[in-house]
């Protein structure tokens, strides 16, 4: 099949507004280091995420929240380092955007110059729509991020489904055109009711990415170690895991150990 994508060189911003108008779905997954981004770049991925959810596959913290700037600014920079065509963006950490405008910009602006990334993404809507704007201003691209945002776990105490009452459909709606209308290139919606993100979607021009949202969202993102089957603890009803990367590594390095305990490795051949 003939994506509209396939013969672009680089993906921008207009690209998946191009492939939103013309119905070719988005897909996005995270990276966190170089070699696993430049096999994503090789397979073509629309758009790389290098996700705060490095503090949780990457450092083993519970939660996103202990992340900092320097370490997401470390992976983003390993991950611009490998891809030369997907749009690469980063999440901006919890405690770099919220409250103070003028620190959102300022890190946004140490994200951009030292990791080199095409664009950055925030959580919430109304209630960071200052920092958003300061960040807008200064010419670089946000990606917003509604529905369940982990971030902001302590405040709601859970991971479970959002916007299942009206009011919080009522707000989700609001907060969506609002980034819209603020001038962000494209929403994630994360682990919402398959018709409530349906209405999301086409309540707004702008790309919508779905994490656990249906598929009438204009894309999907996924966590790359959860897909691939590097990590088990963590298996939601909207986790398709495409590979079992975990047995595949479990039994190679079983194999290599059994290999230097018998000799069996190296071989006359493996060695100078």
């Amino acid at each position: 099949m003939a994506y509209l994508s396939s013969d672009v060189n680089k993906v921008t911003t207009k690209i998946l507004q191009r492939m939103r108008d013309e119905n070719e779905k988005i897909a996005m997954l995270t990276a966190y280091d170089y070699s696993l981004a430049k096999l994503l770049d090789i397979a073509r991925i629309d758009v790389v995420l290098v996700g705060d959810s490095a503090a949780n596959v990457m450092a083993g913290y519970k939660t996103t929240l202990p992340i900092t700037l320097d370490e997401m600014i470390y992976h983003a920079s390993s991950v611009v380092r490998a891809v030369e065509r997907a749009l690469v963006v980063v999440d901006m950490p919890f405690g770099t955007y919220q409250g103070n405008s003028k620190d959102a910009l300022h890190s946004a602006i140490r994200i951009m110059k030292e990791s080199g990334a095409d664009a950055v993404k925030l959580e919430g809507g109304e209630e960071i729509h200052e920092s958003i704007e300061r960040i807008l201003c200064a010419g670089i691209p946000v990606m917003g991020h509604l529905g369940l945002t982990p971030q902001s776990i302590n405040k709601f105490g859970t991971y479970a489904v959002r916007a299942t009452e009206d009011a919080e459909v009522e707000k989700l709606l609001s907060d969506a055109q609002l980034l819209e209308k603020l001038g962000c290139f494209s929403i994630v919606l994360e682990k919402i009711p398959a018709e409530v993100a349906k209405q999301v979607t086409e309540s707004v021009h702008i790309p919508v990415i779905g994490i656990g949202a249906g598929h009438d969202t204009n894309g999907q993102v996924l966590v790359l170690h959860d897909m691939l089957g590097i990590t088990q603890q963590f298996s939601p009803r909207f986790l398709r895991r495409y590979h079992n990367l975990s047995e595949e590594i479990i039994r190679a390095v079983g194999n290599y150990i059994e290999d230097v305990k018998t000799m069996q490795f190296p071989n006359d051949k493996e060695q100078y």
